[in-house]
């Protein structure tokens, strides 16, 4: 009567690893827009949007945020001599499933300033971090190579 601590913890093995990292492929290959960042384990996809002279600048996360919200959420840019932080524009949303099992969808949208979007249409960025309930991630810049244009 034996049992396998990998059967109830699962392994860590370069496998594994490998397999989280593709992840990070899959969901860029899987999803047709340009990525605009990048974590560990989700794909920032953004872009301004204008209704009735109002300013949004719209993300969606794809990958293993899951979170439900009352409160909102920040957006923070950083790059060269260059900071700009982002409220959302509405308090509540929700993350929604994928059909791939670990992986989900949130949207959210933050409100932004005309006069700050050609400031962060020209700043070299460094980092970009989105803070929702307690979770915390920090997204670089995705560069695009040759091979992907």
């Amino acid at each position: 009567m034996g049992f396998s601590l990998t059967k109830l913890f699962g392994k860590k093995t370069s496998e594994t690893q490998f397999k989280s990292q593709d992840s990070i492929e899959a969901i860029i290959k899987d999803v047709e827009n340009r990525p605009f960042g990048i974590s560990e384990n989700s794909v920032l996809f953004a872009g301004l949007n204008e209704l009735g002279g109002y300013y949004f600048f719209q993300t969606v996360i794809v990958g293993k945020l899951n979170v439900k919200s009352k409160d909102g959420a920040l957006l923070l840019f950083k790059g060269e001599n260059f900071e700009l932080e982002l409220n959302s524009d509405m308090p509540e949303f929700e993350s929604e499933g994928s059909d791939i099992k670990g992986r989900s969808v949130t949207k959210i949208d933050f409100q932004i300033e005309e006069s700050d979007i050609t400031t962060l249409e020209n700043a070299t960025l460094k980092s970009i971090q989105i803070k929702v309930k307690k979770h915390t991630i920090l997204f670089t810049k995705h560069v695009v190579s040759d091979q992907e244009e």
